[in-house]
């Protein structure tokens, strides 16, 4: 049970910054090394949405394996 917390709690973090970094426009986020090539391929616009939908998934993805877990217990 403890594994599941330490997992859903990584997914909601890294949500959590994928959808303020999309929201804020972060310079240190969307020039990273990582985020680069996606940057240049589809425009500051485009990765913002699509960094703003990935971190939504990652949340909604936590929340839904947390009520799953949940109705197992």
């Amino acid at each position: 049970m403890v594994l599941h917390s330490v997992i859903q709690t990584i997914f909601v973090a890294a949500g959590v910054t994928a959808l303020l970094a999309a929201a804020f426009n972060w310079e240190w986020f969307f020039a990273s090394k990582n985020a680069e090539p996606i940057v240049k391929r589809l425009g500051r616009d485009r990765s913002r949405l699509l960094y703003g939908a990935v971190g939504a998934v990652l949340i909604a993805t936590a929340v839904f394996f947390y009520y799953k877990i949940q109705s197992i217990m």
